[in-house]
Order: structure tokens, then C-alpha cells, then sequence
């Protein structure tokens, strides 16, 4: 059993993209950042640096007590070696899976966040930033659709957790300033995750909780 604390976040849908993919049993618990739940003691003893998702395995492998997991990137790691899925047992596949991971949590993420926050939620308009962080998702955009033209997914021949980080980042798309049309290879991957059932459940989730 996995708890799994949650808003329907991108990088809270990392995770129950995961899930929802493999099956494994969850339990999920809305943490509600509008409200400050985040803050609250009981969660930053999961969650130390005070962000969503995090998970508690209570049949860890190695047959301890419960673990707790932050990060959006540990954890699905953790859980692909856990379950033996997504995430490819040839070095080669592995390795490239993992660096495209990485590049999703060291840069798409947090530059297409900045990207929403000057453009959408900033107090007053910033237009250096505005334009900064435009540029680079622009630029980031173009680095994933060079990418998927080589290979069907990112980590290679398998969907993987790579690809599970990277497309909930696309979903807001539009609110980033960025025509899918303008990167084909980009856009076809996207719907072909988007019509997977696994992805389909997941944003159900959302939904409900």
C-alpha cells in the first residue's frame, strides 16, 4: 500500500500517472497548498521541504517499517525499482531514461514554472522576466522535439518514467505560449499519452480528490 500526498499539480500527477500505469494499490491524501496544508508539522515529517508529492511505502523491499519519499523524481524511481517497470533493465535504455528524468526535474519543470508564474501570477509584470523565461521554454521545447524525433519516447523504445515527468509539464501548453504544431514530434507523443487509459484515470483522480 502506498500513501500518496497529493495536489493535482504537474508534479503531483507524475506520480499517479505511475501508479494508475502499474496498478500498484494507493491511498491518496489531498494536501490542499491553497490552505497551507504543506505546512503543517505532520506532513513536513514526510515532506521536509515542504512540497507535494510525497509517498509512504508501508511493504517497503527490503521488509522494514513504513518509508517516506519527497521529490518528485526519487519517488518514481524508487517506485520503477520497486515494481521492475518503466524504466528499462539494458544500461543503455536505462541510462538514457534517467538523464532525460533529470533534465525534466532540473530544467523543464522549473523554467516552465517560472514561465507560468511571470506570466500568469506575478503581482505586476515583469517584462525581462517574462521574455527570459519564454525564450527558454521555447528553447526547452525545442531540445524535447528534437529528441522524440529520434526516438518514440524519450528514454528510447519503451515508455518510461521519463516520459511520465516530462508530459504533465506539456499539459498546460497553451498557458505557456506554445503551439504544439510548431514542435510535430512533441505533439504526437503528447496525444499519444494523452489517450493512454493509464493518463486517463490519473487526471480522473484529479478530478475527485
Amino acid at each position: 500500500m502506498i500513501d500518496l500526498y497529493y495536489a493535482p499539480t504537474p508534479n503531483g500527477h507524475k506520480i499517479t500517472l505511475f501508479l494508475e500505469e502499474t496498478g500498484l494499490d494507493y491511498t491518496l491524501h489531498r494536501i490542499d497548498i491553497g490552505k497551507g496544508d504543506q505546512f503543517q508539522p505532520a506532513f513536513l515529517a514526510i515532506s521536509p521541504n515542504n512540497k507535494i508529492p510525497a509517498i509512504i511505502d508501508h511493504h517497503p523491499a527490503d521488509g522494514g517499517g513504513p518509508l517516506s519519499i519527497f521529490e518528485s523524481g526519487e519517488i518514481l524511481l524508487y517506485l520503477a525499482e520497486k515494481t521492475n517497470e518503466l524504466l528499462s533493465k539494458d544500461l543503455r535504455e536505462r541510462t538514457h531514461t534517467l538523464q532525460w528524468l533529470f533534465w525534466q526535474v532540473g530544467g523543464f519543470g522549473p523554467m516552465l514554472g517560472q514561465n507560468h508564474h511571470f506570466n500568469h501570477f506575478a503581482p505586476q509584470p515583469v517584462p525581462y522576466a517574462i521574455e527570459r523565461y519564454q525564450v527558454e521554454t521555447q528553447r526547452l521545447y525545442g531540445v524535447l522535439n528534437k529528441q522524440l524525433e529520434k526516438t518514440p519516447w524519450l528514454g528510447g523504445n519503451e515508455y518510461s518514467i521519463a516520459d511520465i515527468a516530462t508530459y504533465p509539464w506539456t499539459v498546460s501548453h497553451e498557458r505557456q505560449r506554445i503551439n504544439l504544431a510548431n514542435f510535430p514530434a512533441v505533439q504526437n507523443w503528447f496525444e499519444r499519452i494523452r489517450s493512454r487509459p493509464a493518463t486517463e484515470r490519473a487526471y480522473e483522480q484529479a478530478q475527485k480528490s
